[in-house]
């Protein structure tokens, strides 16, 4: 494998294999650069703690392929979330709902829940294909410190010992994506970010 400390950083099928090996690597996404596992290769979210030197048990989203996903890793979804899911997915929105029996306890909340979000990028999309698996994903970088949707500004450190990077220079919004509490009768917003789900649309002013 490449050493990920070269510009060209290491390529879409390496990334793949090591997903599937249950490694944590650094990808793409729609808002910022990501760190993440394949939740139907890897054990755990340990090794996601361990690289963002984070306090385990701080709830990982799931990045998924499609709307489907709702019905498939989430329990009684309120008809609410779906009408969500269809206008803001794909997009830079986490959805949190009760988990189906189809999400591996490794990755299911204290609560119960579980947090989706179809991205709004070609690439993750593909990697979350090719890897056949939801990629449970935080943002690359250290607990406490800034996120980033460069590859160029992305830690060195972080870099070398995930041991896996995938460099994309598509344009991205480079904040966090809006997340909404869908286990209730209400939606409630728990973070703003790059939906506004006030005006209906994405709003790359306002995510992983």
């Amino acid at each position: 494998m490449s050493n990920v400390l070269n510009p060209q950083a290491n390529t879409f099928e390496e990334t793949v294999q090591w997903l599937r090996a249950g490694k944590a690597a650094v990808f793409p996404t729609d808002t910022v650069y990501g760190l993440g596992v394949s939740v139907m290769h890897a054990h755990g979210l340990s090794a996601l703690y361990d690289l963002k030197q984070r306090d385990a048990g701080k709830p990982i989203a799931w990045l998924v392929g499609g709307v489907f996903d709702l019905n498939r890793y989430g329990l009684d979804v309120p008809d609410y979330a779906h009408d969500l899911a269809q206008r803001f997915w794909p997009g830079a929105l986490t959805l949190i709902v009760r988990a189906s029996d189809a999400v591996p306890r490794a990755f299911v909340s204290s609560s119960g829940s579980v947090g989706l979000r179809m991205p709004a990028s070609d690439i993750t999309i593909a990697l979350i294909d090719a890897v056949g698996s939801p990629l449970a994903t935080t943002s690359a970088n250290l607990s406490g410190c800034a996120d980033t949707g460069q590859f160029d500004n992305l830690d060195a450190t972080l870099l070398q010992q995930a041991g896996c990077a995938l460099r994309d220079d598509a344009p991205k919004s480079g904040l966090a994506s809006t997340v909404v509490d869908c286990t209730g009768e209400k939606p409630v917003v728990l973070r703003a970010g790059g939906v506004d789900m006030n005006s209906g649309s994405s709003d790359s002013s306002i995510g992983s």
